[in-house]
């Protein structure tokens, strides 16, 4: 079973860009479905993005699409979202999770068997 681990996350302005990781290690990277969820104080956790793990597929929330993506790179057993144009409501603990093949629903968080620790993302106005 894989681990994952995030890390990029910080302080930053509105109109910010920032860059997540999450590095997949312990199991074969190109097996594992990757996505990204956040959740704000009080409030539910939510689907941001996730990409397919063999052809490339891409599906990013409706709050964050055209500013936010996701990118893989193998040779670095790591899964990227790319945030841009940070807005305040952008601020939330960002969790990355992996789900070995294909997850049942690739925008649910019931469908990821495993999650990291969270790195937050803190935006000012």
């Amino acid at each position: 079973q894989a681990q994952v681990e995030e890390s990029g996350g910080g302080l930053v302005q509105a109109g910010d860009s920032l860059r997540l990781s999450c590095l997949v290690s312990g199991d074969t990277f190109s097996e594992y479905t990757v996505g990204w969820f956040r959740q704000a104080p009080g409030k539910d956790r939510e689907f941001v993005a996730t990409m397919t793990r063999d052809d490339g597929r891409k599906a990013v929330g409706n709050s964050v699409k055209d500013r936010f993506d996701i990118s893989r790179d193998p040779a670095r057993n790591t899964v990227y979202l790319q945030m841009n144009n940070l807005k305040p409501e952008d601020a939330a603990v960002y969790y990355c999770a992996a789900q070995k093949y294909y997850p049942r629903d690739y925008l649910s968080e019931r469908s990821y068997s495993t999650w990291g620790q969270g790195t937050q993302v803190t935006v000012s106005a």
